[in-house]
């Protein structure tokens, strides 16, 4: 369980092997590297509670998903998906402030812009043609490849992210990003 400023969360999500919720199921309450151990494939899942990060590889890494509580009885032709879940991560509540610092090179080089709120193109916001490190401050963040919040988008916890090559996507740039809100549980 995770025990957030009064507010209890059961964390929850059944995986199944078959569409629609069929065949061989799998109770996951946490971050789990590899789906391996517990089942072949996963072609439908539930969230019972709390946000999360889907990656389509084990080890938390390859294209990432955002879900929140719901249904998916066969998301890999809801969203034209090529390849099933291999790992999965809790995205913990945050109440406060959002803050990240971003950089249109690595390493924290070039022009720095600081955002504390959603960004639907940071080329028209900051005439930043794209971000290449950041910071993230405070607060839980998605960034997408292209404006508008579209694309491929990776999540990213409070830390420093120099290069986006440590996290095996080398040629990234992120166009917008938003704030993980808590309404969003």
């Amino acid at each position: 369980m995770n025990h957030n400023r009064n507010k209890c969360i059961v964390l929850q999500i059944t995986f199944y092997e078959g569409r629609n919720f069929q065949g061989r199921s799998w109770e996951c309450m946490g971050d789990c590297a590899d789906f391996s151990p517990y089942l072949s494939r996963c072609h439908s899942f539930r969230v019972d509670s709390g946000c999360w990060m889907m990656y389509d590889q084990n080890n938390y890494m390859g294209n990432q998903y955002f879900m929140r509580r719901g249904e998916y009885p066969d998301y890999m032709c809801m969203w034209g998906w090529n390849n099933w879940i291999h790992s999965c991560r809790f995205i913990p509540m945050y109440r406060g402030n959002y803050r990240m610092r971003m950089y249109e090179r690595e390493n924290f080089g070039g022009q720095m812009y600081e955002c504390m709120d959603d960004c639907d193109n940071m080329m028209d916001r900051y005439r930043m043609n794209h971000c290449m490190s950041c910071h993230v401050m405070d607060g839980h963040w998605l960034m997408y490849e292209h404006a508008n919040y579209r694309g491929r988008m990776w999540y990213f916890p409070p830390g420093e992210y120099r290069y986006w090559r440590n996290y095996g996507y080398p040629d990234m740039r992120f166009m917008s990003m938003r704030r993980i809100m808590d309404s969003w549980y």
